[in-house]
């Protein structure tokens, strides 16, 4: 579990970095999106079939389903104003 939030935060931090524009939330926020991401991956990853039953997302593909989380929080969420 401990092991899933560290690759959970360094995911999240990389996607954060990756993606242009204003970013939600502060260091929990990155840990939760680093974590729903690497969830993400592993689900997607064994409807696709790249994981067998057990196996997890690895690093490049938790920090890919960060990503995707956090593209659709954005496209969710309403603009703030300036």
């Amino acid at each position: 579990m401990l092991w899933t939030i560290v690759i959970g935060l360094v995911a999240g931090v990389l996607a954060k970095f990756l993606m242009p524009g204003r970013d939600p939330g502060g260091i929990i926020m990155t840990i939760l999106l680093g974590i729903a991401g690497a969830l993400v991956a592993t689900l997607l990853g064994k409807l696709v079939g790249w994981y067998q039953p057990g196996e997890s997302a690895g690093f490049i593909a938790a920090t890919l389903g960060a990503i995707l989380v956090l593209f659709i929080y954005k496209k969710m969420r309403k603009p703030t104003p300036a």
